[in-house]
């Protein structure tokens, strides 16, 4: 098994090897998809073709790299090339909502195989919920022709707080009975491998920046849903806070005084004034028909004009507390998720009315706000990189090395 760090502040992608000529060493060279002959690994890394020679041997038996055809040559016997085989192992990769299981099966590069979404309450306890969230993923990788001996690890987002070390959640306010609960140890039951376990807007965060902003070093991802919270990568790590707090902007008081009872107990706190739950209980009040988020996103579609205006003041409010977000990180990129994103521009235009008023220009001046690209996947994305960029690193395809010696 490859342990998780300990760091609260792992770094999105982990390279870092204990000695500069071992096979996890070598294989970061691979791990583009590109082939390369013995003779590029020897002219990239720096090591003795004899060392190559048995790096290559033993990322063979690995499963990771595989020979791959023969590369051109001017005379003289063609060289064989190698390279990197994400369907050698595959991953399950969970995004667990307040009342929703998105789940999925795939390789090594993140690539999705085969995934489901299913209505459930996350209140209905780790137990039930747990046991479904299997259920699904043996389902998964039956359909995607995969075997539980095929699996190298599951990563899974929670929807509140986790101890990162631990992979157990932290007094999450929306979960109950799910406090200090053994998320990788339920699920290690079943599933083989490390289970990796965080907030889900960190793995949203993780996703969205794998599959669209790779080159970005400084984002923040805010996932607008029942609750509202951020994902925070700086400088191109992940941030956690020290209790795996950061980035729960959900639980800031709105700077205009709002009153509203939390469910955490204060008033006034972000997620009470503008989250999906608090627009629909507004439009409620109302006297619309509204009892769901996925009502409200509707009732915009369809052009009602009550609906339009709050989910545009709720993007105010949030964007108020973001203003303070773009002064303190000073991001690139800030990208809006969730199942209330889902309106899409009547929500993104309350928020960057806010935060182009509220922030210094200075720390707006190349700043884009803009809509998730990857939608409801970046959860399982994320979850699935999550644990990719573990196993993958030097330290843990140094590991499976060591495993198989």
């Amino acid at each position: 098994m490859v342990s998780p760090p300990a760091s609260a502040d792992a770094p999105v992608t982990r390279s870092v090897a204990p000695s500069a000529s071992s096979a996890g060493s070598l294989f970061q060279l691979l791990r583009d998809g590109a082939p390369r002959t013995r003779a590029d690994l020897v002219a990239a890394s720096g090591m003795a073709r004899s060392t190559v020679a048995g790096r290559i041997d033993e990322l063979l038996a690995t499963g990771l790299v595989a020979p791959t055809g023969e590369a051109s040559s001017s005379g003289g016997r063609p060289a064989v090339t190698f390279v990197f085989d994400p369907s050698s192992r595959v991953v399950v990769g969970v995004d667990l909502g307040v009342s929703h299981a998105h789940v999925a099966v795939t390789d090594l590069t993140n690539q999705v195989l085969a995934e489901d979404l299913e209505d459930l309450q996350i209140a209905d306890g780790p137990a039930a919920v747990l046991q479904r969230v299997t259920a699904m993923a043996l389902r998964l990788l039956e359909r995607a022709g995969r075997s539980l001996d095929d699996v190298a690890g599951t990563g899974i987002g929670l929807p509140g707080p986790v101890e990162f070390s631990s992979g157990r959640p932290v007094s999450p306010p929306v979960m109950p009975g799910w406090d200090r609960f053994d998320v990788p140890g339920f699920l290690g039951r079943t599933l083989p491998g490390p289970v990796l376990v965080d907030n889900d807007v960190n793995i949203m965060a993780l996703g969205e920046h794998a599959e669209r902003y790779r080159d970005v070093a400084d984002l923040v991802f805010v996932k607008v849903a029942s609750g509202i919270g951020a994902g925070i990568i700086s400088g191109g790590a992940l941030q956690r806070g020290a209790q795996g707090a950061a980035g729960d902007l959900g639980h800031v008081a709105v700077p205009d005084g709002n009153q509203t009872l939390c469910t955490c107990g204060n008033r006034g706190c972000l997620e009470a004034v503008a989250s999906g739950a608090a627009v629909a209980r507004r439009l409620r009040e109302a006297g619309a028909d509204v009892q769901t988020q996925s009502d409200v996103v509707a009732l915009v579609r369809a052009g009602d004009t009550a609906a339009i205006q709050a989910v545009r003041d709720a993007g105010r409010e949030i964007g108020s507390v973001l203003a303070g977000v773009v002064s303190l990180l000073n991001p690139s990129v800030m990208v809006v998720g969730g199942r209330i994103s889902s309106v899409g521009e009547q929500l993104l235009a309350g928020i960057r009315e806010s935060v182009y008023r509220r922030s210094l220009p200075l720390g707006t001046h190349h700043l884009r706000i803009v809509g998730s690209v990857s939608g409801m996947r970046a959860g399982i994305v994320g979850a699935s990189v999550l644990v990719t960029d573990t196993l993958l690193s030097a330290d843990g395809v140094d590991a499976v090395v060591a495993r198989r010696s």
